[in-house]
């Protein structure tokens, strides 16, 4: 059984189609990232799954439950992280999280374990008796995601998880989202940082227009050139020799090295194996893009031409 099955799924706001076509499955133990630009939908998409949002078309599953159906079924199966949550100003984090666990039916003494279990998994410990009117934004994102997590959810919906953080908490926060997966949950992650989901996403659900794209859309959108960045400890001959093998007239220099696009990882093997032969001093050679962030451009260069 999938842990997150949409299929046809649609939701207007009046005139406004927020959510238009929206079909894609999530199995336990993956990590799926939600991309699209602003407008595009996600949120409301992530509303209806969390049953907060009722679709006027289509099918929701989230560990086998329909949302609209059986909502509390669903709640209880699922944890919500949305962007902006607000906490109760006058309790301190552990109390937050006591309440919390309560409010899903544990018992006292359980619900206390509890929450000092994900105080030390999300690294609050410092600020566990401190009145959450004082945590910072990127604190108060922590002590979100543990509110997410206080009944041991089996599928996870995180909307913007990394917002505030700081390099440290983002770091901290791939590892601890590929570790739940790990355990077997199903993980959606929404975020327009794409190299933070490049790092914890094992597939992706690409939103443009409340549209979510199609298999082989994405599989010739992955195959389309991309940029190459190159730099070399010697930038002036670097030059040199893409002039003389005919890569300097689509070559972009900058300060850095180069930017040139190559069609293939034949193209790419081609060009590093010509910068070594003519002795370019090669210190760093890869794509200049992540995966997720190319498919996602091209899928919206795309868009715009079918526009």
């Amino acid at each position: 059984m999938a842990g997150i099955e949409v299929s046809g799924v649609a939701r207007a706001f009046g005139d406004v189609h927020a959510v238009r076509d929206a079909t894609f499955t999530v199995e336990p133990g993956h990590v799926a990232g939600l991309i699209g630009p602003n407008g595009s939908g996600k949120t409301t998409l992530l509303l209806m799954l969390a049953s907060l949002l009722r679709p006027d078309a289509g099918t929701i599953r989230v560990a086998g439950f329909d949302p609209v159906t059986d909502p509390a079924e669903v709640r209880a199966r699922m944890g919500w992280m949305p962007d902006l949550l607000g906490s109760w100003a006058s309790l301190t984090v552990r109390e937050a999280l006591v309440t919390s666990a309560r409010l899903y039916g544990r018992s006292t003494d359980a619900a206390r374990a509890r929450a000092d279990e994900l105080i030390g998994l999300v690294d609050l410990d410092e600020l566990a008796d401190r009145p959450t009117r004082v945590l910072s934004r990127g604190q108060k994102q922590r002590l979100s995601l543990a509110r997410a997590l206080v009944h041991d959810p089996e599928v996870l919906l995180l909307d913007e998880p990394a917002s505030g953080l700081d390099p440290v908490a983002r770091a901290g926060l791939r590892a601890l989202v590929r570790r739940l997966a790990s355990e077997g949950r199903t993980v959606l992650v929404s975020s327009h940082v794409l190299a933070e989901l490049e790092e914890m996403a094992d597939q992706a659900v690409y939103l443009s227009g409340g549209v979510t794209a199609a298999a082989d859309e994405i599989a010739r959108a992955a195959r389309t050139a991309r940029d190459w960045r190159v730099r070399s400890l010697d930038p002036e001959r670097l030059r040199t020799a893409l002039d003389a093998a005919g890569w300097g007239e689509v070559a972009r220099i900058d300060n850095l090295g180069a930017i040139v696009p190559l069609a293939t990882e034949e193209d790419a093997a081609q060009l590093i194996a010509h910068l070594v032969g003519a002795g370019v001093p090669v210190s760093s050679f890869a794509p200049a893009v992540g995966d997720l962030e190319h498919v996602f451009l091209d899928l919206s260069r795309n868009g715009e031409e079918d526009a």
